[in-house]
């Protein structure tokens, strides 16, 4: 069972574009999702919206190079006409949400079809301390299709696997610290975390206002491009960022340090990513180091306090009778403790209930410190050496899943960029023992398009040194 992998400038879905493309997919899902759980709420109307928008293709309306394209949603994006869970109970019996949030507005204004909502870590991972990525109480478990024992990453776990296993080529994730680069790089997509502020946030469950962002997850380089272009609105179209392999006059940084030195075999493959990069043209400027990205007693402190006060004023949206505050989702969990906490608690809730606003001294030093720990960090490091990106490799390959003691996470590209709100994209870069791993472009506020550039110049070199990456097989991994 595999699925098969489109090249990096393969944006036509065919030529009935949404229709067969929608029965097609659906297939694909009734036969491999029960596999992957990764798909959490089918869209019963897509069929209908495809051949809406085949009729407007064959009368000659075209809205844009997505025209026709399925998408799958993260399940804390609003859709009107689907639940919005964010993997919680809480919210599944709840009407879904009064209005789509824009990004999703967008989505349909440029002619994607959207095909359903992708299953997530429950609460965007931001519950308990001891969670296991890719399990909600709403969606179930999702897997990696590459090794149905191991993790497919978390929070867009849904997003990453749904795509990898050839579900859709496009999918919505979001992103607080890691949830779009850590399921992409696990599962061998594409995944693109804008700068925060890119993509609006409305209608999306959060997290945290000052690190929360939508983004891309996809197969190729090209299509996150076009699919970032869609989802910001803006003018700027980022597919022209993708040029080719030629890397002639970019200056690239390695971080070493910590972001090295958690997995042999994801080093091995980055080296050799690196070496690519060199033969594109570009200049590597080697063993640096970012500063220490803050403590942890900081960054927790950021996400407690705005967590309470964002989640407030997301539920009160909601116009059903559902849960308004977070003591009201405290309560409903441990009403419902059997199936919600069975495998890991809620202290990540209770100490966020215990905050105090955001004017409280104890979040605005925090908040402070962790602007200058990721804003400084990145921006020093690019000036003093005149870079503009810096490299450094993904996440380690896929761990064990393990529902009783949680997540066993090595080591991560994403939290000096989580702390200031900057842009992330992970690329597939190899193989380790069969388990997908990725490379990390990393920038400063708004150098998306450019690290666009980087990711597809390595894209292109990589399938013409390698071939198409390899696609999963749905096994268990041994």
């Amino acid at each position: 069972m595999s699925s098969t992998r489109q090249g990096p400038g393969d944006m036509s879905p065919g030529p009935r574009p949404a229709l067969a493309t929608v029965e097609e997919l659906q297939a694909r899902i009734d036969e491999v999702n029960p596999l992957i759980d990764a798909v959490c709420t089918p869209n019963p109307a897509a069929l209908t919206e495809a051949a809406r928008l085949d009729t407007e293709r064959d009368d000659g309306r075209i809205r844009g190079p997505l025209h026709g394209m399925a998408v799958l949603v993260k399940d804390n994006i609003d859709t009107a006409d689907l639940p919005t869970t964010a993997g919680s109970l809480v919210l599944a019996d709840q009407p879904p949400p009064p209005h789509d949030a824009p990004l999703v507005r967008r989505l349909r204004e440029a002619g994607c079809v959207i095909l359903g909502k992708t299953n997530l870590s429950e609460w965007a991972n931001f519950r308990g301390s001891a969670s296991s990525s890719g399990w909600s109480g709403y969606g179930g478990l999702t897997r990696n299709p590459y090794a149905l024992n191991r993790s497919a990453g978390g929070s867009s776990s849904g997003s990453g696997s749904a795509v990898a296993a050839g579900l859709a080529d496009l999918a919505v994730g979001t992103e607080t610290n890691g949830s779009i680069v850590c399921p992409a790089a696990l599962n061998g997509v594409v995944g693109l975390k804008p700068t925060v502020g890119l993509v609006p946030q409305q209608g999306i469950v959060p997290i945290s206002h000052s690190q929360d962002t939508a983004g891309p997850m996809t197969r190729t380089v090209s299509q996150a491009a076009a699919l970032l272009t869609v989802l910001t609105g803006s003018s700027t179209d980022y597919l022209e960022n993708c040029r080719g392999e030629d890397l002639s006059g970019v200056r690239i940084g390695v971080p070493r340090g910590p972001l090295w030195g958690y997995s042999r075999g994801l080093d091995r493959v980055t080296e050799e990513a690196l070496e690519l990069l060199s033969r594109c043209g570009a200049t590597l400027v080697d063993h640096l180091s970012l500063p220490t990205p803050g403590s942890d007693e900081d960054q927790l402190n950021v996400l407690c306090h705005e967590l309470k006060v964002d989640l407030a004023a997301y539920l009160a949206t909601r116009k059903d009778g559902g849960p308004r505050t977070l003591a009201d989702l405290i309560a409903f969990n441990q009403e419902h403790a059997d199936v919600e906490l069975r495998w890991f608690g809620q202290e990540l809730f209770e100490r966020a209930e215990t905050t105090e606003g955001l004017d409280s001294p104890v979040y605005v030093a925090a908040r402070l410190a962790a602007l200058r720990a990721g804003r400084d960090g990145i921006d020093n490091l690019l000036a003093e050496n005149q870079l503009d990106a810096l490299a450094m490799p993904s996440y380690s390959p896929a761990w064990t899943i393990d529902l009783i003691n949680g997540d066993h996470v090595l080591g991560s590209s994403s939290s000096h960029a989580a702390l200031a709100g900057y842009p992330l994209i992970s690329v597939p870069s190899g193989l380790v023992e069969g388990l997908p791993v990725g490379i990390t472009f990393s920038g400063t506020g708004r150098s998306d398009a450019t690290l666009i550039r980087l990711a597809h110049a390595f894209e292109t070199a990589r399938i013409k040194a390698h071939g198409p990456f390899p696609t999963p097989e749905f096994r268990q991994w041994v």
